[in-house]
């Protein structure tokens, strides 16, 4: 007869590792299994847990030595992982398997001559340790350990088959296996963070252990954690980056310029979280019709060091992250929204630049100076474009005539110079998420488009290449903000597809901006005018960071970097740093160091800026599907913005949301699709669906976790699956039977409708 007694439960690593932290002597295997009662084929897997223990660093062999952790120390060995480099060209470590709850120690990682291999970041490693003082170590590579666990993240589903792990990343293809021995404190339904255990699988599926628990999925405001996690953003500043940021103190007049009588003032968004830079304006006596302007910029180098911790960590990060409901920020609070944040009424240390233009709204000459600045006020792009159209409100009626009218004044003089060297003009709708307190989207509407916006934009634009032209003159190296010319192969899709809705556009030409303003200027009335200006963004090159000068090309412009946003942008910092030492404006400018490691810098911004702007655009998505999830079954009207094999890609009217029509959803037939002309043609009835056309949709499935919407086309009366649609006459229809066909999954048999 079977003993009804249920085997004991088997233990995690942490009751282990408490086990062994508590054992007054030495304990090995043969105890540990003691202790929690296991037997036979227990102690297989019990072998496996050991060895991954000591392979992260917690003991020594055979489990017969404690973690030496008196104080709060590390072990003298220790698996750490490297996670950047700082502005000394050293490697900095943290321990690999750090689960407390205050920050990890600094390693500094010194391989000896004699090392035989090559460390990166990412790397894990087994090092000696030596403690340099109570929140760092000095690190020396014993040997380099094997890539660590590869990590997802997904939402934990307990069902009667057991526990998983849905991935939030759509392009995963299953789930995965989660024993609720390696789930730590997760509760289903929450998001989490796992590694995935090597070699381990089961029914097909590989198995996982829970990293990080950060909660219940429910929340809206888990969405932009999914993006923060998934794409690797730092989102926690190390405890001496904060102590640094919170060090810091007013600063005095001294050897600067002083400032704070002219009524400089800052314009930005309503939901703007910093301020960093401030405007001023006034005709220039000198020159008739010119105008003398100062862009005012947060002073970010007085704060953050060359080599400090404040200054590593903002390499690291690159830029600051922006999603709707809250901001990875590039420095801590302290600074970001406290002394580098041009507040009004408040004395801030800023670098700021003098120009004067011509008429014709050219650059005549610049200078660069520290200064000491007072906003005289914080306006929003609404109240100075309501002020400018002649309903000041009591906030901005004294500004009006001696601020507004001479910043709005300049703004118009630029405009002749932006023309003359032909700008490229794209318009390309931007839409906001609308939130509610509790962070449900309530709303996606279209951001507007005021000439308050541009004002502010031209004069920083004008900043930014009297910084190029300064550091190119002083031979100095600088952070260019470069965008190179299309590529030919780019520009000849684009001319196949613009020939495809009726628009001219020659191959083979030179492509220049004012070319592709044109073809805007041309479409403009059209009904596709808002797809083409989609197109022709897509057929441009990314911009990028480089201390090579390549020039802008959709600006137009021979010389360009960045100035103006030193407090979110990391470039903007270096940029500030070159210019303080091409000018001796004090003894925190660019270092030798630095000098040397530019193109590396560039191309690690470039890279952070990437990674952003993905993982903003993937916030959008899953708060817009977040959105539409209560709105299933509702119909909207939209435009065909591609043409695939796998279905069409429609593009919302009122708020711009991507949705997709799978091949499978639409009405009925077998479907041709011509690639060159970007369009699918029904091969029975007759039915085509061409790059821009008009459709009507209905909302199918939108999933919030991977940000996908599903589609259906909309026919008639309504209904996607009625039958009473005419045909088009299709004449092309047999010259095309030799193209690539694709059937809708519904359409039954040969072509026999139901």
């Amino acid at each position: 007869m079977a003993s009804d007694r249920k085997s004991p439960p088997f233990p995690t690593k942490e009751a282990v590792l408490d086990f062994i932290e508590q054992s007054p002597t030495a304990v090995g295997k043969r105890e540990i299994a003691r202790a929690f009662n296991l037997r036979g084929n227990d102690k297989i897997p019990l072998k496996q847990l050991l060895k991954e223990l000591k392979d992260e660093g917690h003991f020594g062999r055979g489990a017969k030595q404690r973690k030496n952790n008196i104080d709060g120390r590390l072990p003298p060995v220790q698996v750490i992982e490297l996670t950047r480099i700082d502005s000394d060209g050293e490697l900095i470590a943290v321990p690999a398997a750090w689960e407390e709850d205050h920050p990890a120690p600094m390693i500094y990682v010194l391989p000896d001559r004699k090392s035989k291999f090559d460390l990166v970041v990412g790397d894990r490693i087994l090092a000696k340790l030596k403690r340099l003082d109570n929140k760092s170590y000095q690190g020396i590579p014993i040997r380099k350990l094997e890539a660590a666990p590869l990590k997802i993240l997904g939402i934990y589903q307990i069902t009667e088959e057991g526990g998983f792990v849905r991935p939030v990343d759509k392009k995963a293809k299953k789930d995965f296996i989660l024993n609720p021995d390696y789930a730590k404190t997760a509760k289903h339904g929450e998001l989490v963070l796992c590694e995935i255990r090597k070699g381990r699988s089961r029914k097909g599926l590989k198995e996982v252990k829970v990293v990080e628990v950060l909660g219940g999925i429910d929340s809206p405001r888990a969405l932009s954690l999914v993006a923060i996690h998934e794409r690797n953003i730092p989102n926690q500043f190390p405890e001496e980056v904060l102590e640094e940021a919170a060090a810091a103190k007013q600063t005095t007049l001294g050897t600067r310029t002083d400032l704070r009588d002219l009524a400089l003032v800052t314009i930005d968004g309503a939901d703007a979280r910093d301020f960093d830079d401030a405007v001023w304006a006034e005709p220039d006596p000198d020159n008739e019709g010119g105008w003398h302007i100062i862009v005012a910029i947060a002073d970010v180098a007085h704060y953050v060091r060359s080599g400090s911790p404040l200054d590593d960590e903002a390499q690291t990060r690159g830029n600051s992250t922006y999603f709707a409901d809250r901001v990875v920020p590039m420095l801590p609070e302290a600074l970001s929204n406290g002394w580098c944040s041009l507040k009004p009424n408040e004395d801030r240390p800023s670098m700021a630049v003098h120009m004067w233009i011509d008429a014709d709204g050219e650059l005549r000459k610049h200078k660069f100076v520290r200064a000491l600045i007072r906003s005289q006020a914080r306006l929003t792009y609404e109240e100075v474009q309501e002020a400018l159209n002649g309903y000041p409100s009591d906030k901005t009626a004294d500004l009006l005539d001696p601020v507004l009218k001479p910043l709005k004044g300049a703004y118009d003089t630029m405009l002749k110079a932006r023309h003359k060297r032909g700008t490229l003009e794209l318009e390309i709708p931007e839409f906001q998420v609308v939130m509610d307190e509790s962070g449900e989207v309530t709303d996606i509407v279209k951001r507007q488009r005021l000439d308050s916006h541009k004002l502010i934009e031209e004069f920083m634009i004008m900043a930014n290449v009297a910084a190029a032209i300064e550091l190119e003159s002083k031979q100095l190296p600088c952070m260019y903000r470069v965008h190179e010319a299309p590529d030919p192969v780019k520009i000849e899709g684009l001319a196949d597809s613009l020939h495809g809705m009726g628009i001219k556009f020659a191959k083979g030409q030179v492509i220049r901006p004012k070319v592709l303003t044109q073809v805007l200027e041309r479409a403009s009335d059209l009904p596709e005018a808002k797809l083409i200006n989609e197109l022709i963004l897509r057929a441009q090159s990314q911009a990028r960071y480089d201390a090579t000068n390549l020039g802008h090309f959709g600006l137009a412009l021979t010389r360009y970097a960045h100035f103006t946003s030193p407090i979110r942008r990391y470039s903007d910092l270096m940029v500030h740093r070159a210019l303080i030492k091409g000018l001796k404006l004090g003894d925190d400018g660019l270092t030798s160091a630095e000098t040397t490691k530019f193109n590396d810098i560039a191309e690690h911004i470039s890279a952070t800026e990437r990674r952003s702007a993905a993982a903003e655009r993937d916030t959008i998505n899953r708060f817009t599907a977040s959105f539409f999830s209560k709105k299933i079954g509702t119909i909207y009207p939209g435009k065909i913005n591609g043409v695939h094999r796998a279905g069409l890609f429609i593009t919302l009217d009122e708020t711009g949301a991507d949705g997709l029509v799978p091949m499978s959803y639409l009405p009925d037939d077998y479907y041709i699709h011509d690639e060159k002309n970007h369009s699918l043609t029904g091969r029975r009835w007759g039915r085509e669906y061409h790059l821009g056309d008009s459709v009507m949709v209905r909302i199918f499935e939108s999933n919030p976790i991977t940000g996908g919407i599903a589609l259906r086309i909309v026919e008639g009366d309504g209904d996607e699956e009625t039958s009473s649609f005419k045909a088009k006459t299709n004449k092309k229809n047999d010259r095309k039977r030799n193209k690539i066909g694709t059937r809708s999954k519904r359409s039954p048999g040969k072509n026999r409708r139901r």
